[in-house]
């Protein structure tokens, strides 16, 4: 059923997330955010004397926390569990919660989407267990710096190995020597040994803006495969979680030498995230996918057989606004985006179409649900607007 309203509300959702403020913003106890959120899913975004409304799946206040941001996406994760290649991305400017919404911290409440994500397979895995399937969950976490992939579960100093994009017999994407780890959801200290690791060998550098800034994307991918021997039948499915390094301006975060040239090769792969969009939305012919190594990666999410959430965050200072405008403004273009219908892979053994008297041989199954386009909104106002848009008004 959860993927049935998926689909009716459209395969590409963004959802928005206000941080509250922090002790590095050097705001007054009584200062006001520019970001406000006026109901489950809009929220108002003040600047230079503007008010812009934006209107989105879910906005998240900066009072909610992460067991309810968790509660919303978690059907995301169900979808890969079912057989589904799913693809959830943190974006948002440089230090604006993208890696505590995605990673958090602790083992407690401020524990984040992946380590929820790892928990709720585990759930899932003992029900799928108990009705005769056999199920294997195998992890990666990699990140993309300045357009090179790096192995965040390397045991060892990888020398002159250089990890590579491709495609084997099946048709399925891989990177080349990347560490694959078997995970059992349930084991809570190899979940967090696998975090640790990752965090410490993620690149992150003190800017003016961030002293924990990530100078890279990150991708923690969870591979999914359960099998059933009676039934002869084998369901693979992706999850894909996104850290996307924030974009950032030079003059405000004042990065020079190395940290300059990340920047560069951030926003010129956020830029390239923005065309893959963009081409999307307008029905393009041609989707440059290959223009980076993160949309190279993520295309079987991104081309019509994967379903695609993305968390915007937002920083709630002044001073950040312009950069928030533009994350807001990109993100309503990705909301306007479908990628077709989802296709759920499930491979049956040959010696079951031989059992059933069918001389074919079925390798690949897509299950397909109906879909409508769109998902209007109903205003206090009683004008009912496309979801995505965004309405200007002037602050007398």
């Amino acid at each position: 059923m959860h993927n049935i309203i998926q689909e009716l509300r459209g395969n590409v959702r963004v959802f928005a997330r206000i941080r509250p403020f922090l002790p590095g913003d050097a705001v007054s106890s009584d200062a006001e955010p520019c970001a406000a959120v006026r109901d489950d899913t809009e929220l108002t975004m003040s600047s230079h004397g503007n008010e812009i409304d934006f209107s989105f799946d879910r906005v998240f206040s900066a009072g909610v926390g992460q067991e309810a941001v968790f509660d919303e996406v978690s059907e995301f994760v169900q979808s890969a569990l079912d057989g589904f290649n799913v693809c959830l991305f943190s974006y948002g400017q440089t230090c604006s919660g993208k890696t505590h919404t995605m990673q958090g911290s602790g083992t407690g409440p401020m524990r984040g989407i992946i380590p929820r994500a790892i928990e709720q397979v585990g759930r899932y895995k003992n029900d799928l267990e108990n009705a005769g399937w056999v199920y294997e969950m195998k992890v990666s976490f990699l990140e993309i710096y300045n357009e090179n992939i790096r192995d965040l579960l390397r045991e060892k100093n990888p020398g002159n190995i250089k990890h590579e994009i491709k495609q084997n017999n099946d048709g399925r994407r891989y990177v080349s020597d990347l560490t694959m780890k078997v995970l059992d959801p349930s084991d809570g200290d190899g979940v967090n040994n696998i975090m640790r690791q990752a965090a410490k060998h993620r690149s992150v550098a003190s800017t003016d803006m961030n002293e924990v800034s990530s100078r890279s994307h990150s991708v923690f991918t969870m591979h999914l495969t359960a099998f059933h021997k009676k039934q002869r039948k084998t369901l693979r499915g992706t999850l894909n979680l996104v850290d996307l390094a924030g974009s950032e301006r030079l003059e405000r975060s004042g990065a020079v030498g190395d940290r300059a040239r990340e920047t560069v090769a951030i926003n010129k792969s956020l830029s390239s995230l923005a065309d893959v969009f963009g081409a999307i939305g307008r029905g393009a012919s041609h989707v440059p996918f290959r223009n980076s190594k993160l949309t190279f990666l993520l295309q079987p999410c991104l081309s019509g057989n994967g379903k695609t959430l993305m968390l915007v965050n937002i920083s709630p200072t002044e001073e950040s606004s312009q950069e928030s405008m533009c994350s807001l403004r990109f993100a309503t273009q990705v909301n306007k985006c479908e990628l077709g219908k989802a296709k759920r892979t499930i491979e049956i053994n040959a010696s079951d179409c031989e059992d059933s008297g069918d001389d074919s041989v079925v390798s690949l199954r897509s299950a397909r649900s109906p879909r409508v386009t769109g998902r209007p909104k109903q205003h206090a106002s009683g004008i009912v607007l496309p979801q995505g848009r965004m309405v200007r008004r002037k602050i007398a």
